[in-house]
């Protein structure tokens, strides 16, 4: 059998053993896991031994190790030993579970346990291991395995702390004795079944005589009555708890905790001052602030909101006060208007009273107080004012420039009673219609007024203080107003209500209502209008129509005959004379266009108008649409056709082209005139060189001109002025042009080269190397080396043969 044995403990056991032999042999030990003993397979069985051996329970469950052991050796923890070991060596002893080989060891011959390192019983409080004895040789087991528990036993090496520190705390002033505040509470990290390390008590560092704090359970009370928060606040406290139930070598920690006084209203407000004194101009408009006041009050919060109120004071309902709930401050506000020449001072008198009473404190006082204002009202230059604000007055439309009208009037209500001086605001009379005088306030017409264009005027008077008349402050005082009403008189004829369109049946009866007119006039009687219809006398006795007037400002145009025919007359003009009731009666004369009409049965009107002649039916309009069109046709074919019939005739050879059409484009810079055979140069020839007028030079002409030119007749070019020189150039080549019958049916652009005959030395153009009877001299050209030899080839020869023939 194993057993585990711990220092003296084991050497007691042993002794116990001796006593009884019977019972048990060796050490006091654990019950092994298995229940019931096992025997060894490696011993014999000794019959007495199975007869005798019983069921055992173990004695020592557990080891007991001291924690933070400091010392240099290992400690030992216990010692294991089995039945089976007869000390020969033949068992081992093995040590397995927690820490087992690393906190724990074990001597495998005499099975003594030790532990290497310091434990913490806060890190781990106890290790579960298993041990067991095995044949050396074999390493079978000889005793089945069994488990024990080695508990760390614990030592003071924790100190109280607050976890939830530091505290922030409060309580109402003015409170009881003992009102309890707040409660603390500390954490000791020791084993608080073992001993006195987790019993902690607390107790007050700072702090006092304020509060205090009761030693078992944390909770923090004040220690003295009524404390104010108008005096003090806030208070910091420093609490203590300390283990081993206080008593010296324990271990302690601390934490504040911050104690703030709630207000509570026992503070009843008070004005600083019993009266105040403020002064306001007279012209201060109203709801406006007169003046502010404040009652002091030291609490805070709800408890420092108060409310005003106008106990009493002269003048009743000129000034109101109101509480401003951002500052508490009592905002007099003034309700009418002020006016220093009435009343110049004003006395009130002002009650504060807190809104939220606590009823605790009703022995402190009354909670409100009262002041007296005054009011004084300084004068200011009022603005002159009018005896009546809106002046009604009317004039006639027909009034006469300078009329009067009417009169405004205004008052100084200042003590100097200075005169005023009146003007009209030209906003108001842009053009200018009305006057008034700046002294008396009389307002008389400047333009003549018409009714039908502006009815009313309402014009806007400025009444100013002489001593201060400008412009300027014309506009910033109060202003009257003088509205004008224009009396109509009767200056508008009546006319027609609208353009009628009248439309008369070709089947129409006689005494047929055909229309019915009315009449409109721009005049407003006072008696309403009243229009008189009559035909005017040049057809009053016409055979067509006859007009009747129904006497409700209405007339009705009827038929005298029947059988109206468009293609008779498609149009009838009707003059309508209309005369109003007006004094002296106005009248105009309108006239009424009457369309004859193709009508269906139901007298509904088909086609009105003229009637074309054609056997269509259709308009005048689209006729002459049609006939406009044919005429376009036939001038174009006419047109067409004289075309063609001269391009029959062709006025140029058809294997050649026309000149003009031609374009020729070269690059190279020589060759001379050879790059110009396309062109009939003679046209461009000098002005000075005899040409014939009878070849035309545009064209290639195939009939002989029959116009003769005699050559001894026509002037040298170099004889005439410059300004002459040109007229008479154009002038010829015009002639040339409108009397050669060989000219082309169509209008042809010609173009003529002529440099002048001022230059000294003549023309310098090759063009008129063309002409045989030129007079220049090109032999020098030989001379001027191998470049001009081309030139001296093409102008130099004598015998004057074209390079072209």
């Amino acid at each position: 059998m194993m057993g585990w044995c711990c220092s003296g403990i084991c050497r007691t056991l042993a002794f116990l053993a001796l006593l009884f032999p019977l019972w048990q042999r060796g050490c006091w030990g654990l019950k092994p896991s298995s229940g019931d003993l096992e025997k060894s397979p490696h011993s014999d069985p000794d019959p007495w031994e199975v007869l005798h051996r019983h069921k055992r329970s173990w004695v020592w469950n557990q080891f007991f190790v001291l924690e933070e052991y400091t010392g240099n050796e290992p400690l030992y923890v216990g010692k294991l030993h089995s039945d089976v070991d007869k000390g020969d060596g033949k068992v081992k002893y093995v040590l397995s579970g927690e820490g087992a080989t690393s906190i724990f060891t074990i001597d495998e011959n005499t099975g003594d346990i030790h532990a290497t390192k310091r434990l913490d019983r806060e890190a781990q409080a106890y290790y579960t291991l298993q041990a067991q004895a095995v044949d050396r040789l074999t390493n079978l087991p000889v005793e089945p395995r069994s488990e024990f528990v080695v508990k760390v036993q614990d030592i003071n090496d924790n100190e109280p702390k607050f976890l939830d520190g530091p505290y922030l705390a409060g309580v109402p002033e003015m409170s009881p004795l003992g009102t309890m505040v707040v409660q603390v509470a500390a954490t000791d990290a020791d084993d608080p079944t073992y001993g006195n390390s987790a019993r902690v008590v607390y107790s007050i560092i700072h702090g006092q005589p304020y509060f205090s704090v009761e030693p078992k359970t944390g909770v923090i009370r004040t220690a003295l009555p009524n404390m104010d928060r108008e005096t003090r606040d806030q208070y910091v406290l420093v609490i203590q708890a300390k283990d081993m139930v206080g008593q010296m070598g324990g271990l302690s920690g601390t934490t504040s905790v911050t104690v703030t006084l709630t207000d509570v209203n026992d503070n009843p407000p008070r004005f600083t001052h019993k009266s105040y004194q403020y002064t306001v101009l007279e012209s201060l408009p109203v709801q406006s602030v007169v003046a502010r006041i404040k009652a002091a009050d030291a609490d805070i919060g709800s408890n420092a909101e108060m409310d005003y109120r106008i106990m009493d004071g002269d003048g009743p309902g000129m000034f109101n006060i109101t509480t401003d709930e951002n500052t508490q401050e009592g905002v007099i506000i003034l309700l009418k208007p002020l006016d220093f020449e009435t009343k110049s001072s004003f006395s009130l008198r002002i009650e504060a009273t807190n809104r939220n009473i606590d009823s605790n404190f009703l022995s402190l006082g009354p909670f409100s107080d009262t002041t007296s204002v005054k009011v004084t009202v300084e004068d200011v230059n009022e603005p002159p004012v009018f005896s009546t604000p809106l002046s009604k007055m009317s004039v006639s439309e027909d009034a006469k420039v300078g009329t009067s009208i009417g009169r405004v009037s205004a008052h100084d209500p200042d003590t100097s009673n200075s005169g005023i001086r009146y003007s009209i605001d030209r906003n108001t009379d842009l053009e200018r219609f009305f006057n008034v005088d700046a002294l008396s306030g009389v307002i008389s017409t400047a333009k003549p007024l018409d009714r039908e264009a502006n009815s009313v005027h309402n014009l806007t008077i400025f009444a100013i203080e002489s001593r201060e008349f400008t412009r300027s402050t014309a506009h910033a005082h109060r202003p009257g107003i003088a509205l004008i009403t224009v009396l109509d008189i009767n200056d508008n004829a009546p006319v027609f209500a609208i353009d009628y369109e009248t439309l008369l049946c070709e089947n129409a009866m006689p005494g047929q209502v055909i229309q019915t007119i009315s009449a409109v006039d721009k005049d407003e009687p006072l008696s309403g209008h009243r229009f008189y219809f009559a035909l005017a006398a040049p057809v009053a006795g016409n055979l067509n129509f006859t007009l009747r007037d129904n006497k409700d400002n209405t007339a009705s145009i009827l038929t005298k005959r029947g059988g109206f025919r468009r293609r008779e007359q498609p149009v009838y003009r009707l003059p309508v004379l209309i005369v109003d009731s007006g004094s002296p009666a106005l009248s105009s004369t309108n006239t009424l266009s009457v369309r004859v009409c193709d009508c269906d049965s139901d007298g509904v009107a088909l086609s009105c108008g003229a009637v074309a002649y054609t056997s269509t039916g259709l308009s005048t309009g689209a006729l002459l649409a049609i006939l406009g069109c044919i005429i376009t046709l036939l001038v174009m074919v006419l047109l067409i056709v004289t075309m063609r019939r001269r391009r029959k005739e062709p006025l140029i050879l058809e294997e050649e082209r026309d000149i003009r059409e031609n374009i020729v484009r070269y690059d190279d810079e020589g060759g001379g005139e050879e790059d110009t055979e396309a062109f009939d140069m003679v046209t461009l020839r000098n002005l000075n060189v005899i040409r014939d007028p009878n070849v035309r030079r545009d064209v290639t002409p195939d009939t002989p001109t029959f116009f003769h030119y005699p050559t001894a007749s026509r002037p040298s070019y170099k004889s005439l002025p410059d300004n002459v020189v040109f007229r008479e150039f154009i002038w010829e080549r015009l002639k040339d042009a409108d009397v050669d019958p060989s000219a082309p049916p169509y209008d042809s652009l010609q173009t003529y080269a002529f440099e002048g005959s001022g230059s000294v030395a003549e023309s310098l153009s090759s063009l008129e190397s063309l002409s045989t009877d030129s007079d220049q001299n090109y032999d020098y050209l030989s001379n001027w080396g191998p470049r001009f030899k081309k030139l001296a080839d093409l102008y130099g020869n004598s015998d004057g043969t074209s390079v072209f023939s």
